[in-house]
């Protein structure tokens, strides 16, 4: 029970890393925040956390969190109903597959946007929440952002979203730079081919996934079960010391 006395707010929380993190981390004694632009989803997990706890701790704010006054709506929300905020986890996101010849600025746009400038909104109207917080309750607090493997290595026809996640990752220094004074760590996840929703079309191509297993040092395809448990590590206290770092869940593809 890590988590147990914590108010946690996951990002994309209705499918694929983000929901495993939600779960993870309710299943771990948080208060969960959802978030997420469906709220039918939401209100899916929401109803699967608070099944399996037995007990109401889960709830949920739809928004756009590329948005600007969607997520200081959100911010409001948190400071009105609970004062406080311990644990951020910035996990929106999306992509398209186009060659950056045929790509249109609208879709450079969007996939920056949702991947990018939704982690900068967040952590500042967030972030502002926890070091008022912090002021007041000296006790651990970490923002974890997902970031991803195309963040390290360039892949084709994701040039927006390579830079995106990249982005994240120096973004994510910057900010633990910024926020330590205020005992709030911040990290990046940086997950490899997993099984979730924005992967799905792709698993479905048995030469796609014959490549990633070839490629890929443990030769399969990870579940956002197995992020979530890296992510809830680097948000407990247990990761302490850490702060400022990136780290790759991708099954050893970089080292092949």
């Amino acid at each position: 029970m890590r988590f147990s006395q914590t108010i946690a707010l996951v990002t994309g929380a209705g499918s694929g890393i983000g929901k495993a993190t939600a779960l993870r981390l309710a299943k771990e004694g948080a208060k969960v925040i959802l978030v997420g632009r469906t709220k039918t989803k939401l209100e899916e997990t929401a109803q699967e956390i608070n099944r399996n706890s037995g007990i109401p701790t889960a709830d949920i704010f739809p928004a756009d969190v590329t948005d600007g006054e969607d997520v200081q709506k959100l911010a409001e929300y948190v400071e009105q109903q609970y004062g406080d905020l311990h644990v951020l986890v910035n996990n929106a996101g999306g992509s398209t597959h186009t060659k950056i010849l045929q790509m249109s600025e609208q879709e450079w746009d969007y996939v920056q946007h949702v991947n990018l400038k939704s982690v900068f909104l967040v952590s500042k109207a967030l972030g502002k929440v926890m070091a008022e917080g912090a002021k007041r309750e000296k006790r651990d607090r970490a923002i974890v952002n997902v970031a991803s493997l195309s963040g390290h290595q360039a892949g084709a026809e994701i040039p927006h979203y390579s830079a995106a996640k990249a982005g994240v990752i120096n973004f994510t220094r910057s900010l633990a730079l910024e926020l330590s004074p205020y005992g709030i760590r911040v990290n990046s996840v940086s997950p490899g081919f997993v099984e979730t929703p924005l992967t799905e079309d792709a698993l479905q191509n048995d030469r796609f996934v014959r490549a990633i297993q070839r490629n890929t040092a443990l030769q399969r395809v990870g579940t956002p079960e197995e992020i979530a448990n890296v992510i809830a590590f680097v948000a407990s206290s247990e990761a302490s010391y850490m702060t400022g770092s990136d780290l790759l869940v991708d099954g050893g593809w970089l080292i092949k």
